[in-house]
């Protein structure tokens, strides 16, 4: 394989064509302060939500990016023509089945960690690290789905950020961190991925080494990786003509750069790196940098190694259409969009997109706390403002039951809804019961400016009641804020929802 099609086993020939999930219609958005800027050229962030510890794989014409979601289910797919737009086409799992935990909502800030996504022989590839239950893999012909099977690689404790690489070979290789970020230990892996063949090696300690990403290019090997934390770390770039080293280093981003993330290179030469860089509230949000080789087959990051706020779009051969991923939704589809994740596992048989058509089921489940409330459906937050309006009909409601509109810091939330009791139905908010409702439907609003969320509520859809008291959105468990549809406490009620209208930034109502 010529060297250039084979840098970082991404340069694939073949073409894999998305299935694009059915869109609901919503006009071309503006002009927003970040992303695509309409003129050739893009500022960062270019995704400005928590897509945490992201890794890009180039296929053909085609990229995509995963990240980590912990205690959300899916993992979702997203997909670009151009590095800078993207869409979310699909999710790789519907649950978190290496632990009950998972279903009795005890998974907070675990789950899902840095995951890698690779591709080998007309495969994709996508392994991940849960902190206490191991190494999992699933794979699939198509990054939209289905996927695979959950595979068990290994049942381990304590390990981090596993990425893959086939040798020139077809050796399979895997290395993965240590929680606590590091040492890097690598090890041999069966060719088909789902079995490692020893207990690895050691083949480096640095200062916090964690979200290691594997590649080959020129006969070397090159492990880019974060240093130093979250919040204030760095990019480092390791290299090595030998797989198990011993490795130089070499820092390609300062301190307090996005960091932790993958590469990919265009058939013109032009590589790129997307990373995380810590925003508090929004959690870890997405940036993207020119990569340059050296002659000395070093990478160059950024701009001679200072990370870029504004560039030239990446040189993909065509201008693509500026989108941002989709946030609004009809329900009326017979199934639930990849844009919704559930917290912790879903209970399948107390949801439905069916039984009202045109309108999204959430039965009550049992729980003490919202923070036990299984079935609540969340949306990563965008932008540092936003508005979120709903729909929701409260005619099947039991007595017990709540249901409405959350905002999501952790494990607290803040909502604005309904509650039965003794056969009547009230509006409540955070600290706060309101007046009788005597109609079926109500009108939920949400906003938020900056990390401040404020609720209001109409019997009309028109005139908005505000309510007093304020939600505070937080980083916390590894993610940053949510919004989210949720139903809970003792009974058979049920709500439905019409619909869930999120407009951000450049395109707030």
């Amino acid at each position: 394989m010529h060297l250039k099609t084979a840098i970082f086993t991404l340069m694939i020939s073949a073409t894999v064509a998305p299935v694009v999930w059915a869109q609901t219609t919503e006009p071309s958005p503006k002009i927003f302060t970040w992303g695509d800027q309409g003129d050739g050229t893009y500022k960062n962030p270019i995704l400005k939500s928590d897509y945490s510890d992201p890794d890009i794989l180039r296929v053909g014409d085609d990229f995509y990016l995963i990240a980590s979601d912990f205690n959300y289910v899916g993992i979702q797919v997203l997909h670009s023509k151009d590095l800078v737009n993207w869409q979310i086409i699909g999710q790789v799992f519907n649950k978190l089945a290496m632990d009950p935990k998972y279903d009795q909502m005890k998974g907070y800030g675990e789950g899902t960690w840095a995951p890698s996504l690779r591709f080998h022989n007309g495969e994709f590839y996508l392994y991940v690290c849960t902190p206490y239950d191991g190494l999992f893999m699933w794979h699939t012909k198509n990054p939209a789905g289905p996927w695979s099977e959950m595979v068990t690689v290994r049942k381990v404790p304590r390990w981090e950020d596993p990425c893959p690489i086939w040798d020139d070979d077809g050796q399979a290789y895997l290395v993965h961190s240590i929680k606590g970020a590091g040492p890097l230990i690598l090890h041999k892996m069966s060719a088909d991925g789902t079995m490692l063949l020893d207990d690895g090696k050691e083949i480096y300690r640095g200062t916090n080494s964690e979200g290691p990403k594997f590649y080959k290019r020129h006969g070397y090997y090159f492990i880019s990786l974060p240093e130093g934390g979250v919040s204030g770390g760095y990019q480092t770039v390791l290299r090595s003509k030998e797989i198990y080293g011993p490795y130089e280093s070499r820092q390609v981003l300062p301190p307090g750069s996005p960091h932790q993330g993958g590469m990919v290179e265009l058939d013109n030469g032009q590589g790129w790196f997307i990373s995380f860089k810590s925003t508090g509230y929004l959690g870890r949000i997405c940036y993207l940098n020119p990569v340059k080789w050296g002659e000395d087959d070093w990478p160059v990051f950024g701009d001679n190694g200072k990370p870029v706020d504004q560039w030239k779009k990446p040189d993909v051969g065509k201008t693509y259409a500026i989108e941002k991923p989709r946030t609004n939704d009809e329900f009326d589809s017979s199934a639930l969009a990849p844009i919704w994740q559930w917290n912790h596992n879903p209970v399948n048989e107390n949801w439905s997109m069916t039984e009202h058509p045109g309108w999204l089921r959430l039965r009550a489940i049992g729980a003490d706390t919202p923070a036990n409330a299984r079935n609540t459906l969340t949306q990563k937050i965008w932008d540092h403002s936003g508005v979120i309006d709903v729909k929701m009909d409260t005619s099947k409601m039991s007595d017990g039951q709540k249901a409405g509109l959350t905002f999501i810091a952790g494990n607290t939330f803040g909502m604005i809804g309904v509650s039965r009791d003794n056969g009547v139905r009230h509006i409540i908010w955070p600290d706060g019961t309101g007046p009788v409702l005597s109609a079926d439907e109500i009108y939920l609003r949400g906003k938020y400016d900056g990390d401040a969320c404020t609720y209001a509520y109409s019997t009309d859809g028109q005139a908005f009641t505000a309510v007093p008291g304020k939600f505070q959105l937080k980083f916390m468990f590894w993610k940053g804020g949510r919004v989210g549809l949720m139903s809970w406490g003792y009974g058979e009620g049920s709500v439905d929802f019409d619909y869930f209208h999120y407009g951000y930034g450049a395109n707030l109502p």
